[in-house]
């Protein structure tokens, strides 16, 4: 593991864990479908009430009947049942609280090269760094970039983030707050193939702006019957059609190329 890798890798790992702690914890869960509530009014224990929000985006609670909460805030919803309790003449100065049990309306789906992938409820505002700490963090294999797909009325709209760049330059206009049903997906990290004599042969990770020299360094370096002269690679274009390149030691070595050290005739 060379020393680039160890270094973006910490600097991830470091910003995961700071913006996560500094995440809005505090902020109000959007109720929806499937929320699973305890609610209880202050000195009055027989209103306390654990319920379910139904497909409508409805509860039902004691003396004021049906009450739509789809969409609300807890505090909001909190707002909503004290002022019907009140206008109903049920209790003079209710004081409401709602605890959100389980959240089911407002998730995510965290995939890909993450140490949990799975879904994830938004409590609250979330940012994409907040989720991945959630999920684990990015796992060994993950790559530089992060794929956000959002869906709306039907359209769905996908966003990449380099996270390393994102990191790095300390601008954080990228790290946004995700919405429920967004779909996180950390890609795999872009590698490339070499094999022929090096004293390494196998599969690495593909570094930006990487050159054929320094690929082949990375293979740990050609064998003493290998050449550095008339290396080729082998690559497949947008249509998949493989070409066999003759390089030279300052070409960039592209993902998923496949790198033959020759040996030598001499």
């Amino acid at each position: 593991m060379n020393q680039y890798f160890k270094w973006s890798w910490a600097l991830v790992v470091a910003l995961l864990v700071v913006l996560s702690l500094n995440g809005a914890w505090a902020e109000d869960v959007s109720l929806g479908s499937g929320d699973q509530l305890k609610i209880t009014v202050y000195n009055n224990p027989d209103l306390t009430l654990e319920t379910k929000v139904s497909e409508n985006g409805n509860i039902t609670f004691p003396l004021i009947g049906t009450v739509a909460l789809e969409g609300l805030s807890t505090s909001g919803a909190e707002k909503k049942i004290a002022d019907l309790l009140k206008q109903g003449g049920f209790v003079r100065s209710p004081e409401v609280n709602i605890l959100v049990v389980t959240v089911q309306s407002q998730q995510v789906s965290i995939l890909g090269q993450v140490n949990k992938p799975g879904r994830y409820p938004l409590e609250g505002r979330r940012s994409i760094t907040d989720m991945l700490a959630v999920a684990g963090g990015i796992s060994i294999e993950g790559g530089d970039t992060i794929s956000v797909v959002r869906s709306h009325n039907g359209k769905s709209a996908k966003r990449t983030i380099d996270i390393i760049d994102m990191v790095r330059s300390g601008n954080l206009a990228e790290n946004y707050d995700l919405e429920a049903n967004d779909l996180v997906y950390v890609e795999r990290y872009p590698r490339f193939y070499i094999y022929g004599e090096v004293q390494r042969p196998g599969v690495y990770r593909l570094e930006k702006t990487m050159t054929l020299v320094q690929a082949v360094s990375t293979g740990g370096g050609v064998t003493l019957r290998g050449t550095e002269r008339n290396i080729r690679i082998k690559r497949r274009d947008a249509e998949g059609v493989l070409h066999v390149i003759d390089s030279r030691p300052d070409d960039l070595v592209q993902s998923d190329d496949v790198i033959f050290v020759r040996e030598s005739l001499f």
